[in-house]
């Protein structure tokens, strides 16, 4: 990544860190374009040619929150899947829904500058989505192996989940201001494990 140059020490470390957060806070608050690099700095409270010691320019800093942002949520994703040690797609699911809204709890700036991404870098902002939908993918033919879900199109159904996940967050963490709620996740899910239509058999 050439936008970016990773820290080699602990003091470079703290500094990046700090530049990192500053951007992010201040991407999400006014934007990508409305957001200068002596704002960063300002926030971050180090000298402004700090900044060009780790980014290239204000798009690589932003590039790289984006990249590091998804990482760090697919990680956990991941981290938490694993720790279960579950087979059940729906019980997946259920994790899945849990630990996204618990990270977007914590980083609700994340909404703006996913969806900045594509006005911004629009080959990142599809790469972003390709990536989670790629460990989807997997999850949704392995279960649709053992016949436990319908075979429709894993990846069309991905980004449905995607969907549902991304707008019951945005409505229930940025515009309603809540905060994370179990009743919610267990809606989400149950929605998905079975739908609209009330079972009249």
């Amino acid at each position: 990544m050439d936008y970016v140059k990773l820290p080699k020490t602990k003091r470079g470390e703290i500094t990046f860190k700090k530049l990192c957060t500053a951007a992010e806070e201040l991407f999400s608050e006014n934007g990508f374009y409305d957001t200068e690099i002596s704002d960063i700095t300002k926030r971050a409270g180090v000298a402004a040619g700090t900044f060009y010691i780790y980014f290239s320019d204000k798009h690589g800093a932003f590039l790289h929150l984006l990249d590091e942002l998804g990482r760090e949520l697919r990680h956990e994703i991941r981290r938490a899947k694993e720790a279960q040690n579950l087979d059940s797609f729906i019980e997946l699911e259920r994790i899945s829904v849990r630990t996204f809204f618990c990270f977007i709890n914590k980083h609700f700036g994340l909404f703006r500058i996913v969806w900045q991404a594509q006005f911004v870098d629009v080959d990142s902002f599809k790469q972003y989505y390709e990536r989670f939908s790629g460990g989807y993918i997997r999850e949704i033919m392995k279960s649709q192996s053992t016949g436990e879900i319908q075979a429709f199109d894993p990846a069309l159904i991905s980004f449905v989940l995607m969907g549902i996940h991304s707008f019951v967050a945005l409505k229930h963490f940025v515009f309603d201001g809540s905060a994370l709620d179990e009743a919610v996740v267990e809606q989400v899910v149950e929605f998905i494990a079975h739908g609209l239509l009330r079972n009249t058999d």
